[in-house]
């Protein structure tokens, strides 16, 4: 029970989290459309730790697209597209230095299809381009300075029990 309220825990203080730091992104102008460097998208890195994050993470995003005013199509796909990166991060949670791509490399590929049909945003080259860049920023270098940061600290805010799923 407790392994299960801790987990709860963890999933929701992220998505909260989630949805502070794109609350001030889009403040700044930067959370969505063509240029999206999202402060929330660093916290991708954080299924490396916990699998609580891929909940949260999705939850946050999600919370985050509809409060912020985005589109039915970018809330529901560009919400699914964290949750894929998440899943691929835990999965590849060995290896930090890969800990970014999953994000880096989802999210490159679904939201500018995304901003294209949802806002009608063209060229979808150009699309491509920002989003990987924004990506990059938040998740590759945002991210991973997160996540040295966090590992030092890992043992006082993620359990060994927590690498394990619930059941």
């Amino acid at each position: 029970m407790k392994q299960k309220t801790m987990y709860l825990t963890h999933a929701a203080v992220i998505a909260a989290l989630y949805v502070v730091l794109t609350f001030l992104a889009n403040a700044l102008g930067l959370a969505n459309y063509a240029v999206q460097l999202r402060f929330s998208e660093a916290l991708t890195i954080l299924p490396y730790f916990t699998p609580a994050a891929i909940p949260g993470l999705f939850v946050g995003c999600l919370l985050s697209n509809i409060f912020t005013g985005a589109a039915l199509p970018d809330i529901i796909f560009g919400s699914l597209a964290t949750l894929t990166a998440a899943a691929f991060t835990w999965k590849l949670r060995g290896h930090k230095w890969l800990a970014p791509l999953p994000p880096i490399a989802v999210n490159a590929l679904v939201i500018p299809p995304v901003l294209l049909y949802a806002y009608g945003l063209k060229p979808l080259w150009l699309s491509y381009i920002t989003v990987t860049i924004g990506e990059v920023l938040s998740c590759g270098v945002l991210g991973m300075v997160l996540l040295f940061t966090l590992q030092k600290y890992a043992k006082y805010l993620f359990t060994p029990k927590e690498n394990l799923p619930i059941s």
